[in-house]
């Protein structure tokens, strides 16, 4: 007999191995999401050649196994984004069964629409670009607008929330369930506002509703809702130059605000943010580590930092087992 069949692979977890591949967008999250699963990292050598191309290669076989890519968008956002497709790409090209794009933070997800004449899409573009590597999935944390996952036609989306840590750190904080307040900045994020006021028993939700005449430049902000003495936590999506949630914080202490926190899923800290939050009258910013967070952290003593490495090694294991994530969302 000269041939002998290879035995079958050792069967783990959902039926094949779970692996977990880092870009280099946000090597400290990915490390801990493996650290958490009680994995190593899978080894790759990225790079890029001398006119900026980037170079990957993987270093393990990983034929047969369960690909999880952590890898988010953030800045600089298009060689980030670049990098993901080509993980994706290469892992289709060695033989992944399966292959799941986890992004913490979706980068170009405010160009949702067309605001105004001769623009693009710029998240369904994007979206249409990942979708086209193929991988069999997408995880991502607090979408911009929850329509993008419209944007993958054929991909399933998964859009996890940071709620259930912001309501951790507020319930650590021990404020006074009756005076606090839960603020959310624009009325699209009013829903999310809602479910953290009901988890954390807060007195009432309040909404800020502004006119915005550019990108990140707001004319007018008034205030719906009582906030007379009261602790005001605001609630959003992201801050890039901080600009909005310093006007608004302003605005509430000015009505009669006794303190202003703040959280954030997404800490850009963009251009004068970190300025513009040392002098502000913010008591805490507080946000999460999709996207790096130590260099801010040297530069801003308000700001604290929550880690999405329980939410999203939790999400993967229940992605691998085939159970349901809307679980996470309940307890």
């Amino acid at each position: 007999d000269r041939y002998t069949p290879s035995p079958p692979p050792e069967v783990f977890g959902g039926g094949y191995m779970l692996k977990v591949v880092s870009g280099t967008a946000n090597t400290q999250l990915s490390e801990g999401i493996a650290k958490q699963l009680g994995l190593s990292l899978e080894p790759t050598a990225i790079g890029q050649f001398a006119d900026g191309e980037i170079n990957i290669q993987l270093l393990n076989n990983v034929r047969g196994s369960d690909i999880f890519i952590v890898q988010p968008t953030c800045p600089d956002v298009n060689k980030n984004l670049m990098e993901l497709l080509l993980l994706i790409h290469t892992l289709q090209l060695s033989s992944a069964k399966r292959i799941t794009a986890v992004i913490p933070y979706f980068g170009y997800a405010r160009q949702d629409r067309k605001t105004k004449p001769r623009v693009p899409i710029s998240a369904s573009a994007v979206a249409q670009l990942i979708e086209k590597m193929g991988p069999n999935r997408v995880v991502t944390v607090d979408l911009h607008c929850g329509q993008i996952q419209g944007f993958f036609h054929k991909t399933p989306v998964d859009n996890l929330f940071a709620e259930n840590e912001f309501v951790k750190y507020i319930e650590h904080k021990n404020f006074d369930k009756a005076n606090l307040v839960i603020v959310s900045p624009d009325a699209g994020g009013v829903a999310g506002a809602r479910r953290v006021a009901d988890k954390v028993h807060a007195k009432s939700v309040v909404t800020i509703l502004k006119r915005r005449i550019s990108a990140n430049v707001v004319e007018e902000m008034q205030i719906v809702g009582d906030i007379q003495d009261t602790v005001c936590v605001i609630v959003d999506d992201m801050i890039d130059t901080g600009g909005t949630l310093c006007k608004a914080a302003g605005l509430l202490k000015e009505k009669g605000a006794a303190k202003v926190y703040a959280c954030a899923t997404h800490g850009l800290f963009n251009g004068p943010a970190l300025d513009r939050i040392n002098e502000s009258v913010l008591e805490e910013v507080c946000v999460t580590d999709s996207i790096p967070q130590e260099e801010n952290i040297q530069k801003c003593e308000k700001i604290l930092v929550i880690s999405l490495v329980p939410v999203l090694a939790e999400a993967i294991l229940r992605i691998h087992h085939e159970r349901s994530l809307s679980a996470l969302f309940q307890q």
